[in-house]
């Protein structure tokens, strides 16, 4: 039986914190789900960095279908959990179906990626707490204030936990969650 992991985004997601991770986990064999607040095709966004502004640009990315909705999702079927950022977590946090989800992974120690503005959900259900993580830099204090400690980093591995800054960082998130998949799988 295939290993099922989850990868749980709405509108606005940077579309390569969802795809790289998608296809990445394809490419190892498991079977990949995305979940969303309903079934519908999602609209993603592509996050760039350009000289001279003091934050990122936006502009609209690729579109795809999640597979499921939060309601729908069954968090034992899934070995781990995949956070994608973007600014889709800005308003996913509020859904109390998702919170259901990511307790459960969090309860059970399952392994859970997370990657830029992802931590807002984990922060959402309290479990920053005690825990090193890193994040998109502009929510370091965020991180702070939800009792993390916060690590400037490529990627940052606390126990199950695998964290990321952004997508220029994909290598070595990917490569740290994967050995943890690997170790808890």
């Amino acid at each position: 039986m295939t290993a099922k992991v989850l990868i749980v985004t709405g509108d606005a997601a940077e579309s390569l914190e969802v795809l790289y991770p998608y296809q990445r986990l394809l490419e190892e064999g498991y079977e990949v789900h995305i979940a969303a607040p309903t079934r519908k095709k999602l609209q993603f966004v592509v996050h760039d960095f350009e000289p001279g502004f003091d934050t990122y640009t936006e502009k609209p990315g690729y579109t795809w279908p999640a597979d499921l909705a939060f309601s729908e999702v069954d968090p034992g079927q899934y070995t781990a959990l995949v956070i994608p950022g973007g600014r889709a977590p800005e308003y996913l946090r509020n859904d109390p179906e998702l919170r259901k989800i990511m307790k459960a992974f969090f309860d059970a120690d399952k392994p859970v990626a997370q990657i830029c503005h992802g931590p807002l959900l984990t922060a959402a259900i309290g479990s920053l707490e005690g825990r090193r993580v890193t994040a998109y830099p502009a929510l370091e204090l965020d991180m702070q204030a939800a009792g993390a400690t916060f690590q400037d980093s490529e990627a940052v591995v606390d126990g199950a936990l695998v964290s990321s800054r952004a997508w220029p960082d994909h290598p070595g998130w990917m490569r740290e969650f994967l050995k943890v998949l690997r170790a808890k799988g």
